[in-house]
This record gives C-alpha cells, sequence and structure tokens, in this order.
C-alpha cells in the first residue's frame, strides 16, 4: 500500500496532521475489531463475507478498478475489453475470498491450512536447503500466499519472511504478533538491523521469503514482468549472488481440484556478483513469477499499480 493513500508516510519520518490522525485512529479501531469479532466466525462465512467486499470494492472504488483494466490489458493484449473487464471482476472476488480466509488465520486457536506440494516441489525444496547456503524463496502476491508461509512453518523448516511496515506502526505491531502466534518469523525491512538479519538467515542455512512482485521504494532494475519492462526489486538478486544462496520461486499453482505449492528452482551457477548478474537473476525470477501469475490470473493483485511510480 503506497503511503500516499493514508498522507504523510511515518515511514519515511513524517508526521500525521489532526485529519490523518482521525482518519487512522479510526481504521486502527475498524481492524482492532475486526480481528477481535470476525476471526471467530465459521470460515466458510469469512469467505463468503470477502468475496462479498471484494464485490463491493469493485463496485465503489472506480480508480482501482481502471488501474486493474489497464493492467489485465498490458498483460494479455489478445484479450478484447469485455473479456478483460471479466476478469478484474474476477480477480475482485477470488481475492476477496482468499482475505477471508487470512482473517480466519488472524485466530491462533485454529489449525493452520497448508497446501500441498506439487510434483517434485517438496524434492526441489529440499534438496536446496540440504546444500546449507541458504535459500532465497522469492514469492508473488499469488491466491493464499500467506498459506505459503504456514505450510512451511508447518512442516518446521526454518523460514523467515521479510515484510514491508505498515503506514501505521500500530498496525505493524498488530501483524507482528499474529505471525508470532503462528511461528512465522518476520524481518522488516525498515527497521535496524534489517540487512544483517537477511545475512543472518542465509548464513544460517535458512529459507528467506521476499515478494518481489510489487513496485517498491527500493534499489530496483527494469526488466520484464508479465511482458512488459517493470521496475523490480534488485534486492534479493544482489544478496542471493553475493551470499552464494540458492534461489527458488515458491507460489501456489492451480491443479486439478485445489490449488498446490509449486517450487522451480532458478539457476545462478553461470552468474557472478555483478550488477549485469544482478539483472540477470531478477530476470529469471520475473520470468517465473509472471509464468505462474498466468497461471492463475485470477488470483493476483491487478488493481496495484505495477507499471507506474507508486510503489509500496
Amino acid at each position: 500500500m503506497s503511503g500516499g493513500t493514508h498522507g504523510i508516510d511515518l515511514r519515511e519520518g513524517g508526521r500525521w496532521s489532526l485529519a490523518q490522525r482521525a482518519k487512522n485512529d479510526l481504521l486502527w479501531v475498524l481492524a482492532s475489531i475486526a480481528i477481535a469479532t470476525l476471526g471467530r466466525l465459521p470460515g466458510r462465512t469469512l469467505r463468503a463475507f470477502g468475496t462479498a467486499l471484494g464485490v463491493l470494492a469493485h463496485a465503489v472504488i472506480p480508480s482501482a478498478r481502471r488501474v486493474a483494466r489497464t493492467n489485465v490489458a498490458r498483460a494479455f493484449p489478445e484479450l478484447d475489453d469485455a473479456a478483460c473487464r471479466a476478469l478484474v471482476a474476477r480477480s475482485y472476488r477470488t481475492l476477496g475470498g482468499y482475505l477471508g480466509d487470512a482473517v480466519a488465520m488472524l485466530d491462533a486457536r485454529r489449525p493452520s491450512v497448508t497446501l500441498p506440494f506439487a510434483p517434485g516441489a517438496r524434492e526441489t525444496l529440499d534438496a536446496a536447503i540440504a546444500e546449507r547456503r541458504g535459500v532465497l524463496f522469492a514469492s508473488a502476491h499469488l491466491g493464499p500466499w500467506e498459506r505459503v508461509a504456514a505450510t512451511l512453518v508447518a512442516l518446521e523448516i526454518p523460514f523467515t519472511a521479510v515484510a514491508r511496515e505498515a503506514y501505521d506502526p500500530r498496525l505493524t505491531r498488530l501483524y507482528d504478533r499474529l505471525r508470532r502466534e503462528r511461528g512465522l518469523a518476520t524481518i522488516y525491512r525498515g527497521a535496524p538491523g534489517a540487512a544483517a538479519g537477511l545475512l543472518r538467515t542465509l548464513r544460517r542455512g535458512h529459507v528467506l521469503g521476499i515478494p518481489m512482485d510489487l513496485a517498491s521504494r527500493v534499489p530496483s532494475v527494469e526488466v520484464p514482468f508479465l511482458g512488459r519492462p517493470a521496475r523490480t526489486p534488485v534486492g534479493p538478486a544482489r544478496l542471493a549472488l553475493r551470499t552464494g544462496a540458492a534461489v527458488v520461486v515458491g507460489v501456489p499453482a492451480p491443479a486439478e481440484h485445489q490449488l498446490e505449492l509449486a517450487v522451480t528452482r532458478i539457476p545462478v551457477d553461470d552468474l557472478e556478483a555483478t550488477a549485469e548478474g544482478e539483472r540477470i537473476l531478477t530476470e529469471r525470477i520475473n520470468e517465473v513469477l509472471s509464468a505462474r501469475i498466468r497461471a492463475l490470473p485470477e488470483a493476483w493483485v491487478w488493481m496495484h499499480p505495477r507499471w507506474e511510480t507508486t510503489t509500496v
């Protein structure tokens, strides 16, 4: 989420006005109430509620809807306008349903709902971990992405996620508490000592999960994403090449009757820790992420301004 959505961004040293403070205090209260109440509803009820919320968001937020339609047209130039509109509407419903699932996960008393591994995926991940050089696990905001981390944690795989602090520090503390209750370790990229934490995770031979599909206020390179040049964070590639870590892409993927966790190994042995090596590795990661998104297009965040200057 961009800082502009909520006015001055505290993450960048700004200060809220009285009006912004009142607005964000209200959002904080609503979020706290939602977590305390909605999270205890039956899972099917939460999914239905989330789906309805997605339909509502599609109807009442025209600016985001326009961004989504433009992005779909960029990624799928073969689709006519009616097909683009239909895909966008479907994505709002789908993501709304997954939002309901994510809210259900906020109640630590519920059992974690994990994803089955795609054929060969567990073996690919285990082989990368066995090399004891650490594993950079590139991922995306695709489908039930929160369940990817839950799956690895449930299997007692030493996994740490990299996340961006929320625009409101209170929400960051809330997210962090909820993640810790689920056994998920998190490094917030703007926190003091974050860089050292990333290195330490890989040097211990652990798995470091980094989402790479959204535009971000970090050093980036322009490489193809969904068929169009896009500014993409280069830090993950830089970190992998400088530490010698193995690199995989792990995201939900469609199977016959369900979603499953697909894990793809990205070759790095022919690359050096140079700017060109970083660019090539980032391009290789984007190539796999793009293919996975195209295979499950209704479950990606098309309303994110991926090819614009607004970043998270």
